[in-house]
């Protein structure tokens, strides 16, 4: 499905996932500097509580869980 047929609801729903993706990653490259980063792990864990909310489920169809999996993953790969 492309942008262009997205409601303006789903848009929004989508860029709110997408930051939170961001934000997730950008904790972790943080995090994995080996330095004590309060901010990052506060954020790490603000994006982990929230794909596993069911507040996820209101801007989105995805899993939370396995998009965090996902995200998980790409750390210890």
């Amino acid at each position: 499905m492309s942008v262009g047929n997205l409601n303006p609801y789903q848009a929004l729903g989508n860029a709110v996932v997408v930051q939170a993706v961001r934000d997730y990653r950008d904790a972790i490259h943080k995090l994995s500097r080996g330095k004590k980063n309060m901010a990052a792990e506060a954020m790490k864990n603000e994006c982990e509580r929230f794909f596993q909310s069911s507040h996820f489920n209101i801007f989105t169809q995805l899993d939370g869980k396995v998009l965090l999996s996902q995200l998980e993953r790409e750390v210890s790969v």
